[in-house]
């Protein structure tokens, strides 16, 4: 591993001082985090960049700047300042484009980090060198960094299929696949000399991409692990699946009242009814 790249050190400092930022100032958090309701109602575009320099907490940021630090060398030395700042923002904003394509129907879904940029620094490196060896979360024994890859792809879509944890695996997987073929577009013999495993990365996440597309059913799923996620069109529709909700609590605790008297509801149930009232 090498000396920090200028550009990855601009980025380390960008995303410390963002994100510290945000860690301060509530306010600046929300104002740019990744939220579907604000970008396809609001107009709010700006979420799609300034969510990739906001982070949860310092374990979260430090891992993501960790990564970047580890494999950026490669590219950033191969395509120079510019297509390596492209790969990155192109990696960034590919993958909450997928993010906000899968989560379109989820208003209230939210996401931050620069997992997604990360991504696709670390798959642009996969296709100049994918036999190198990584120490993937710190462990001792190295992997070809292609099995790293193929793994990540895998992990990325039983994430997505499953939504069992709270993980961006949408960010992930479209900052991956687009930080992989902008390395290709601005280096074709990349694929030349590497087509075996590059084309065993790249195909599973097309065909995935493809089979949500034009099969998004395939999302919509109830698990072990994770329940499958109410579809929100709009505000007026989140408005109106929120009312229904409480409209059926309210009809529940009257009946009881009926049944039983007002006595007969829990701390708990006394105040949900004050604040229906409200």
């Amino acid at each position: 591993m090498s000396d920090v790249g200028i550009v990855t050190l601009v980025l380390i400092i960008a995303n410390f001082i963002f994100s510290y930022g945000g860690f301060l100032d509530r306010q600046l958090f929300e104002k740019y985090k990744f939220e579907v309701d604000g970008i396809l109602i609001y107009k709010e575009y700006v979420r799609l960049l300034g969510s990739g320099f906001l982070h949860v907490g310092w374990l979260h940021l430090g891992f993501n700047m960790f990564s970047l630090y580890a494999f950026s060398w490669m590219p950033e030395f191969l395509f120079g300042y510019w297509q390596f700042a492209l790969i990155y923002f192109a990696s960034l904003i590919g993958g909450n484009l997928l993010a906000l394509f899968i989560h379109r129907h989820h208003g209230d879904y939210s996401a931050v980090g620069a997992s997604g940029a990360v991504s696709g620094v670390i798959f642009a490196a996969i296709a100049i060198y994918p036999s190198m060896g990584i120490h993937p979360f710190g462990i001792p024994i190295s992997m070809p960094a292609w099995l790293y890859g193929g793994i990540f792809v895998l992990v990325s879509i039983y994430g997505i299929k499953s939504a069992r944890d709270n993980i961006g695996h949408e960010a992930h997987l479209g900052g991956a696949l687009v930080g992989m073929l902008v390395a290709i577009a601005l280096e074709p013999r990349l694929l030349t000399l590497n087509y075996v495993p590059i084309l065993g990365i790249l195909l599973p996440c097309l065909v995935f991409i493809f089979l949500i597309a034009t099969r998004p059913h395939l999302l919509l799923i109830d698990t072990a692990f994770g329940k499958g996620r109410d579809n929100h069109y709009d505000l007026e529709h989140k408005y109106n699946a929120q009312k229904t909700t409480r409209q059926k609590e309210l009809d529940k605790l009257l009946d009881k009242i009926r049944r039983k008297g007002i006595n007969s509801l829990t701390a708990k149930e006394k105040q949900q009814l004050d604040e229906y009232s409200k």
